[in-house]
This record gives C-alpha cells, sequence and structure tokens, in this order.
C-alpha cells in the first residue's frame, strides 16, 4: 500500500497490472500552499503517474472528482461511490443515530445492509468507499459489511466520552472546512440539551483564510448551534461571520487563553448538553477536551 503526500491511496494488487488508486475529496486541505482547489486536483492525480492501466475509485459526490469522472470515463477504469449521484455503488435509506448509521447499499441493483459504528453523514460516504474497493477486489461482501461494522476511528477523531450525563466529542485531530462542516451537521442532528461547539484555527489555508473561516461561522449559525466557543487568531473570523448571520452574542465566546475556556465550559455545561471539539492539530484542541472531561 502506498500513499502520497495529499492523503491518497494507491493499493498494490494481485489485479492484472498495476495500482488501485482512491481519491476521496478534493476540499480546501493544502490550498494556502497549493492555490486553489483545482491545483489540489492536480496534484491528487499524481498518484496516477507510473501505474500502467490504473484502477481508480472516486467520490462522484464530489464536484471536481464528478467533473473530471465525467471527462475520463471512457479512457480508464473509474468507479464510483456516492450517495447523491448514480454511481457504482450507492446509499439509499439512511438512518442516522447518535452512535453510528445504516443504509442500503446498492452495488448494481444488489442491495447490502451496511452498519457503520460511528455517526455522521460523512462516516456513510467512507463507508461505501470501503465497499466500492472490496467490490473492485473481489472480496466477498460479508467480509466487506463485517469490517466496516468492526472498525474503530483513529484517537481525536470523533472521539465520544460521556461524563455526569455530558457527552464531550473529541474530533481535535485536524481540521479543514469540509471536516468542520461535517461535524457541525452531525451534532446539528443529535438529540440533546444545548449543541456546545468549541472551534479554533483551520491552518494551512493562507490567503484563503479569512473567508474559509468566515464559511464556518456560516455553517455554526446554519446549524443551529447553540453555544459557539472559539481561540485563536483566524477563529476570531468564525466568531464575528456568526455574529453578522444572526446568532446571539450573548451565546458566543472568544477566548485567548483555553483555561478560559475550560472554567467557561464547567458553568455551562448541564446533563444531556454536547461538547465538540475542532481545530488543526497545531492547535492541541485534543489537551483541551482532556482538560474539560477531567473538569466536569
Amino acid at each position: 500500500m502506498g500513499m502520497n503526500h495529499f492523503g491518497e491511496i494507491s493499493l498494490l494488487t494481485n489485479i492484472a497490472k498495476p495500482d488501485i488508486c482512491i481519491i476521496t475529496n478534493i476540499g480546501t486541505s493544502h490550498i494556502g500552499n497549493l492555490g486553489s482547489r483545482e491545483n489540489i486536483l492536480k496534484a491528487k492525480l499524481e498518484i496516477l503517474e507510473g501505474t500502467e492501466n490504473p484502477t481508480v475509485i472516486i467520490n462522484n459526490d464530489n464536484d471536481l472528482l464528478h467533473k473530471w469522472y465525467e471527462e475520463n470515463k471512457d479512457k480508464m477504469k473509474i468507479y464510483t461511490y456516492a450517495i447523491d449521484e448514480k454511481s457504482f455503488v450507492n446509499a439509499k435509506n439512511i438512518v442516522l443515530n447518535d452512535t453510528g448509521s445504516e443504509f442500503t447499499c446498492v452495488i448494481n441493483d444488489k442491495n447490502e445492509k451496511v452498519k457503520v459504528p460511528v455517526g455522521g453523514n460523512h462516516f456513510v460516504i467512507n463507508a461505501l468507499c470501503a465497499v466500492t474497493v472490496g467490490e473492485v477486489l473481489k472480496i466477498d461482501s460479508d467480509k466487506i459489511l463485517k469490517g466496516i461494522e468492526e472498525f474503530e476511528l483513529t484517537k481525536k477523531r470523533m472521539d465520544i466520552t460521556e461524563k455526569n450525563g455530558v457527552k464531550i466529542i473529541n474530533d481535535a485531530y485536524n481540521a479543514s472546512l469540509e471536516s468542520v462542516k461535517a461535524g457541525l451537521e452531525y451534532i446539528s442532528k443529535l438529540d440533546c440539551n444545548k449543541k456546545i461547539a468549541i472551534i479554533g484555527d483551520m491552518l494551512e489555508l493562507g490567503n484563503y483564510s479569512k473567508d474559509l473561516h468566515e464559511q464556518v461561522g456560516k455553517q455554526v449559525y446554519k446549524n443551529n448551534i447553540d453555544i459557539l466557543i472559539c481561540s485563536g487568531e483566524n477563529s476570531k473570523y468564525i466568531v464575528k461571520q456568526a455574529e453578522l448571520e444572526g446568532m446571539n452574542k450573548d451565546n458566543i465566546y472568544y477566548f485567548e487563553n483555553k483555561d478560559d475556556i475550560v472554567n467557561t465550559i464547567k458553568e455551562l455545561v448541564k446533563t444531556n448538553d454536547v461538547v465538540w471539539l475542532k481545530a488543526s492539530k497545531a492547535m492541541k484542541f485534543y489537551e483541551l477536551a482532556e482538560n474539560i472531561i477531567n473538569s466536569i
């Protein structure tokens, strides 16, 4: 198995000639270095260099990957997966809950029931990717489904701890606009008392930083977050935009000192509240999550 700098995967297999190349998303990570999403696509497509007759697997719901697929589907072997776009593997009848999801996976008109042990629509699309890889490798469907049902996340990615009736979600391994948006959409659907989002800076965004942090502020308001707490130089733009969108100023907090966040959470949280933490890894919000868990 090989992986390029941008996280896309190449599987060395026994299938006819070389690799299976998987491209999962074209978002805004690394945009500060590469300048545009189109350039990010070009960089990720470098995974195809040096391969002979590659089998490519892509997320067909991503706008740039879908466009690339339409332009190249007759030139090479491409397998697609998606929730919305008609693809080789699709999901329907999605049921989301706090701790996971269930959906019907449609593969060439064959239906399979899939259970994912982590909540959020973004993990449905990840499961579709896994199913597609399994199908291409001709792995027995029971093994594919069992593998998905039993998988465990990397620590600090949607790492859920419950203490004194409060659910703390440590999702602070890393952050981009796309992953923040997915996390906000996930907690917005939780059946709880207050939804508290603690968000720090997203890094490596260059000249796009202000705009992308403002977009996070819009997503906070759109997803009906009850309390927003921010820390970090660029997260000030999240705070300002959430206010501009119409979020109550009394429910928005900004702190330079993370100890102030811990103390504020101790005052604010009650039984059946959810506290979600998200920031780029260098912000060390995973340490903040541990401090909150130990304090309440």
